[in-house]
């Protein structure tokens, strides 16, 4: 059984013109100790799906249907105190942009404790010598432990956030584009303490970005969601070595290679549909070079071949 099993999720915007689907029939599975990447343009839906993995999402967002499996236990009909229960000690998220996430007027040391004693039953000094095991294990001298996160730089406050998302030794952790706003040094040693950890803690986890080569680095597995819906899963390897779905074919064609043969980089025509009234059918069907009279009007099926699945007329 998977760890987490997410089966037709669907969570819409309510607003005046009508209801935005942003996740629409979702499904997916992570095995234990396997990391995910989700990938897509920015609005396709990936954030919002993670999100209510942990029941983040309030009005006018709505879960209208599915189910959220994680261990077992359906998380999208769990009571709030259950969830409570469960984030950070069970699922936990990495947010993207430190700078926003973490509390600007409370110590670092007193963000990661705040989260050792609600879920643990240990004492005041105990959950002090564990925030500083945690700062070593991120690669923050427990010295700065009394400082404020305007005292750190962008890599730091990052690292901090990971501190605090896995203070709790959590079986989930949920990375929402963790290395965004960093530059590329930055962003290496970030992506090799997050494998580390992954490694040393055991985790399973998701991993939310835009930036294919952060995935190809860090993930095992990758989905391809566009407009609320996943249009293609697979290995990593065999995703980027030969995409089948148009969509994907265009992300990779879009990405610049230090690699191979110099090529011009594709760019997608159009922009992704509004999702309070999608397209019928594919709904990448307006903006795909393969599109046939039949994608504008039957929406694909996800069928599975060699051993990926993919939703896309053209595969059969």
């Amino acid at each position: 059984m998977a760890l987490l099993d997410v089966q037709n999720l669907k969570l819409y915007f309510f607003t005046r013109r009508g209801a935005a689907k942003a996740v629409d029939d979702v499904s997916f599975g992570i095995e234990k100790n396997e990391t995910m990447g989700l990938i897509g343009e920015s609005g396709c839906g990936k954030t919002t799906a993670a999100l209510t993995f942990m029941r983040f999402v309030k009005k006018p967002g709505k879960l209208v249907g599915g189910h959220v499996y994680f261990e077992g236990r359906d998380i999208a009909t769990a009571s709030e105190e259950e969830m409570r229960k469960l984030r950070g000690k069970e699922i936990s998220i990495v947010r993207q942009e430190a700078q926003n996430a973490l509390n600007p007027v409370l110590r670092i040391g007193k963000q990661i404790t705040e989260m050792i004693l609600e879920h643990e039953n240990v004492s005041n000094s105990e959950a002090m010598d564990r925030a500083k095991e945690q700062l070593n294990l991120v690669g923050i001298n427990e010295k700065r432990i009394n400082c404020y996160p305007h005292e750190f730089s962008g890599g730091m406050k990052q690292r901090a956030m990971v501190a605090i998302a896995t203070a709790c030794n959590p079986k989930f952790l949920i990375l929402d584009e963790p290395t965004t706003g960093l530059d590329v040094i930055v962003q290496r040693q970030l992506l090799m303490m997050i494998n580390d950890l992954r490694e040393k803690l055991h985790l399973t986890a998701i991993f939310i970005s835009h930036d294919l080569a952060v995935i190809a680095e860090t993930c095992d597995k990758v989905a391809v969601m566009y407009a609320g819906k996943i249009v293609e899963m697979s290995d990593v390897v065999t995703m980027y070595k030969d995409p089948l779905h148009p969509y994907s074919k265009a992300l990779i064609g879009a990405y610049p290679s230090l690699k191979g043969a110099k090529r011009k980089l594709y760019s997608i025509p159009g922009a992704p549909p509004g999702l309070i009234n999608p397209p019928e059918g594919c709904r990448f069907a307006p903006r795909c070079e393969y599109a046939m009279d039949i994608c504008t009007k039957e929406e694909p099926l996800m069928v599975e071949k060699e051993g990926r699945k993919v939703a896309c007329h053209l595969i059969k």
